[in-house]
C-alpha cells in the first residue's frame, strides 16, 4: 500500500468519527460576535439626545432632511473624502443604497439603461467578490462579466479592454479595501486607471463599496488612494458613487449607511428616494454622531474590534500552516488579510464544492463553494470563503481542524480517482 493510500485510510477514519458526532457550528457569514456587539451597547444605553435640532436646524423627530442631518453627513464625509454637499446619509443598509442606485439607472433614470430592451446591460464583476453584489445584479437582469483579481484589485488590462469596446457595459463593483473575500486592496495605479479609463458607455458608473474602510486587523493600516478626487481630476466627476456603513462598526441591524458622489448624482438619487420616503431615521443618525463623534474616535473604536477579531485570523493561519506543509502543502492556499472579515481558500481544482458538502454533512456551515463568483459559477471549482468573526476561538479551532481533514480527504480522493 502506497503512502497516499495509507494516509487516505487515516483521514477517512477521522472523517467517519466526525460523522458519528455531528456539530452545529457556522463560519459562513461575516457576522459580528456578541463581544463585538457589546462594544456598541452604549449607543443605545448611554447616548442621550438633549437637542432635537440638527446642526442644519432640522427637528430630527419630524419629517424632512432627506439627505440626512448635517453632522452625520460631515461624519461620513470624513470616511468617504467628500464634502457635506457630496454626502447622502440613509438608513441602516448600504446594500439598500446600492440597489437604489442600480434600479434607478436601470429603470427610472431619464436615459434608463433598459430603454432598449433588446440590448443586454452588463457589469464588470471583479472576482472572487461579494456575493450580495452579484445577487443584486442578477435580480435586476444585469449580465455579469467576471474579471479576475490580481492581489492589487481587478486586472485592469482586461477591464480597460472590455469597457472601451462595449457600450452595453454600464459599470462595475469594486470593494477597494480588504476585499470580500480575498482581503486585498486596490493599488494607486488601479485607482488612477479606473478614474481615467475610456469607456464606450458615457454613463458608466463605478459602485465603490468601501465596506471595510476602517476595519484593520494589524498595526499596518492600508490606505487606498481617493478615487473620487482622481475621477474629478480626470474629468469624470460622475463616474464614482461610494458607499459605507456602520454595520460592522456598531450594530448591524440598527446602523447607518452613507453614499458619497457628485452633487448632480446625489440630487438625482434624492429625487429617486423622494418618491419612496420623506426622510430616513434622523434620530439614529444623531445617536451615531454622538457615539462615534469623528474619524479619530471611530479609529479607536475599531481598534477594540480588531483586538477581538485578530486572534481568530491568527488561529486560522496557525492551524492551516501547521496542517498543510510537506506533502500536503499543495492541497490548499489561503489569504492572510490585513483587515476585513474573511479568509479566502483556493483548493485544488474541482474540490471546493465537495469540501463544503463534507463539512455540511458533519454540521459545520460554510458559505457555498464558489459563491464569490457571479452566478456561483467558477470553472475551477476551487473557491471557499471563511468567515470567523461570529465563532468563539474554541469553536473556530474545532471547525478548522475538521476543515483540514475535509480538504485533505477530498484532495486525496481526487488523486485516487485519476
Amino acid at each position: 500500500m502506497s503512502q497516499k493510500e495509507t494516509r487516505l485510510d487515516i483521514v477517512r477514519a477521522q472523517y467517519a468519527l466526525y460523522k458519528e458526532r455531528p456539530m452545529d457550528l457556522t463560519i459562513a457569514r461575516g457576522i459580528p460576535s456578541k463581544k463585538q456587539l457589546k462594544l456598541s451597547e452604549g449607543l443605545v444605553n448611554d447616548v442621550k439626545i438633549d437637542d432635537w435640532l440638527s446642526e442644519d436646524e432640522i427637528d430630527i423627530r419630524n419629517y424632512g432632511g432627506l439627505y440626512g442631518i448635517k453632522e452625520a453627513r460631515e461624519l461620513f464625509g470624513s470616511l468617504l473624502n467628500t464634502t457635506v454637499e457630496e454626502t447622502f446619509v440613509g438608513g441602516n443598509s448600504s446594500l439598500q443604497l446600492m440597489f437604489a442606485v442600480l434600479s434607478h439607472h436601470m429603470y427610472t433614470k431619464e436615459k434608463a439603461w433598459n430603454k432598449d430592451k433588446d440590448k443586454p446591460i452588463k457589469f464588470i464583476c471583479p472576482s472572487p467578490g461579494y456575493d450580495r453584489h452579484w445577487f443584486m445584479l442578477e435580480h435586476l437582469g444585469i449580465e455579469m462579466i467576471p474579471v479576475e483579481l490580481t492581489g492589487n484589485g481587478p486586472d485592469m488590462e482586461v477591464v480597460e479592454k472590455l469597457v472601451s469596446q462595449d457600450a452595453s457595459i454600464k459599470g462595475m463593483f469594486v470593494v477597494p479595501k480588504y476585499n470580500n473575500p480575498t482581503g486585498e486592496s486596490v493599488s494607486d495605479d488601479v485607482v488612477d486607471r479606473l478614474a481615467t479609463m475610456h469607456t464606450a458607455a458615457e454613463d458608466f458608473v463605478i459602485l465603490w463599496d468601501n465596506a471595510y474602510v476602517v476595519h484593520h486587523l494589524r498595526d499596518e493600516k492600508v490606505e487606498v488612494k481617493d478615487i473620487f478626487a482622481a475621477s474629478k481630476t480626470a474629468g469624470n466627476p460622475d463616474r464614482v458613487i461610494q458607499f459605507v456603513s456602520t454595520s460592522k462598526m456598531t450594530l448591524p441591524g440598527a446602523g447607518v449607511a452613507a453614499m458619497g458622489a457628485s452633487v448632480d448624482n446625489l440630487q438625482e438619487m434624492a429625487s429617486h428616494f423622494g418618491k419612496q420616503l420623506i426622510s430616513f431615521d434622523k434620530i439614529n443618525q444623531k445617536r451615531h454622531v454622538a457615539f462615534l463623534k469623528d474619524r479619530e474616535t471611530i479609529e479607536a473604536h475599531m481598534e477594540k474590534h480588531a483586538e477581538i477579531l485578530a486572534p481568530k485570523f491568527d488561529w486560522i493561519e496557525a492551524i492551516l500552516s501547521a496542517y498543510f506543509h510537506g506533502d500536503r502543502e499543495s492541497f490548499v492556499t489561503w489569504t492572510s488579510p490585513k483587515g476585513g472579515y474573511f479568509v479566502h481558500l483556493t483548493t485544488d481544482e474541482g474540490c471546493a464544492s465537495k469540501i463544503v458538502e463534507k463539512m455540511t454533512a458533519i454540521g459545520i456551515s460554510l458559505t457555498p463553494a464558489n459563491a464569490a463568483y457571479p452566478y456561483g459559477i467558477n470553472p475551477l471549482n476551487n473557491s471557499i470563503r471563511l468567515a470567523p468573526s461570529f465563532a468563539t476561538l474554541d469553536h473556530l479551532e474545532i471547525a478548522m481542524e475538521a476543515l483540514c481533514v475535509c480538504i485533505e480527504l477530498v484532495t486525496l480522493e481526487k488523486y485516487e480517482s485519476l
